[in-house]
């Protein structure tokens, strides 16, 4: 019998029995070129956060989970390159591998698979139905061209917490990197320490930044990032981030930004202000520099408190950005193109990335509480452990 994490509602979640996986697209199509998995692993994601505390137009009953790691126990009939007993990681974006997009590597905006936008997910929002994995089980469409086979069981079940990490956060803080332009010897600051923000971090070091600063409010998230060898940035001392940079690099300014938090940013009042991050990323970038935004901007958020923000229209200073030449890199992280690198990356020992994330297995039945954790800052990443295999 499967079971899987529901939304129920703003600020509700439940596990419950769930239907079982068919090889069937959202629209009820009969489907060859599916798996079954059996879900070895299964993260909370901050994306989900947003769904759950209601500022999104999520419906109740949805299944959630975009973040998996399974083993292959049942393959459709047109699965050439995968087999039953096989453990693979999922990318997030569901991407048929035959669009435009899919074929020039932009799989987080596959043609395809969401018949009312580009780009499809598992268990999100607006991103074509597909059943959410934070269950027992799930099935992964198109599954030779999405699915990341790991090269050894027993290796991989070694490295299991790192290599769970491969489904969305670390893809996604390495995307955010990429496109910010970080390189050998780049000053990076990245907004939000968070899972996605430390794994952008450490991302931009192992991409050879010679300098990574991480800012935020919450002095536990900001505890741990120095813990893991970055340049705290406590946003909480005054407004000024500019001058808090110049105290570390001697300039008030940096080669690449991130933007690790989205558009659920606070301001130093601690009010809500959905674009203070975007418009700092601007102040502080360097003429001509770069700035990525892996962080999650929704077409419509419920739960604003400003009326253009509900439709996802933003103060920016645009002007700003466009004067200083600077380049910006947003949307969803086309996972397929960074995740075999960043698997070798981790299996080779080069990336810790479940120790700098802080992961913490809970079980599947404990996943409301995992996210009531979550949801209240801790510097943590709960991994659901279904089958028990986690240890």
């Amino acid at each position: 019998m499967n079971r899987g994490v529901v939304y129920q509602g703003p600020g509700k979640v439940a596990v419950m029995d769930i239907d079982d996986p068919k090889f069937a697209s959202p629209s009820g199509k009969k489907i060859d070129h599916a798996v079954i998995l059996k879900v070895l692993s299964t993260n909370i994601c901050g994306s989900d956060q947003h769904m759950v505390r209601g500022r999104t137009t999520a419906p109740a009953g949805m299944v959630l989970g975009h973040e998996i790691t399974g083993e292959i126990i049942e393959k459709g009939s047109d699965v050439e390159m995968l087999e039953v007993g096989d453990i693979v990681s999922v990318p997030f974006n569901v991407a048929c591998g035959r669009c435009r997009c899919c074929r020039e590597q932009d799989t987080g905006v596959c043609l395809t698979v969401n018949p009312a936008r580009a780009g499809g997910a598992f268990g999100y929002v607006d991103m074509g139905g597909w059943v959410g994995g934070q269950a027992k089980y799930v099935m992964v469409p198109y599954a030779d061209f999405n699915l990341l086979k790991f090269p050894d069981r027993d290796r991989a079940m070694e490295k299991i917490l790192d290599l769970t990490m491969l489904s969305d956060i670390l893809p996604t803080g390495f995307h955010g990197a990429i496109s910010a332009g970080v390189g050998v010897g780049s000053v990076t600051y990245v907004a939000g320490a968070g899972p996605v923000g430390l794994a952008a971090a450490a991302s931009a070091q192992i991409l050879g930044s010679a300098v990574v600063m991480i800012g935020d409010f919450n002095k536990e998230r900001l505890a741990h990032a120095e813990k893991m060898g970055f340049v705290p940035i406590d946003l909480g001392k005054h407004d000024r981030l500019g001058e808090m940079i110049a105290d570390v690099v001697g300039v008030p300014e940096v080669d690449a930004a991130i933007d690790a938090v989205g558009f659920e940013a606070r301001g130093h009042s601690g009010k809500e202000q959905p674009a203070v991050v975007l418009n700092q990323m601007m102040e502080i970038t360097r003429v001509a520099g770069g700035i990525g935004i892996p962080g999650l901007y929704v077409t419509d958020d419920p739960g604003a408190k400003e009326k253009a923000a509900r439709e996802g229209s933003l103060s920016l200073k645009f002007g700003l950005g466009w004067s200083k030449a600077q380049s910006f890199h947003t949307g969803q992280t086309p996972v397929l193109r960074y995740n075999r690198q960043l698997m070798n990356a981790i299996l080779h020992g080069r990336l810790p990335i479940a120790s700098i994330v802080n992961a913490k297995v809970i079980p599947l039945e404990s996943a409301a509480e995992g996210y009531a954790r979550f949801d209240s800052g801790v510097a943590a990443k709960y991994v659901l452990d279904p089958h028990g295999v986690l240890g």
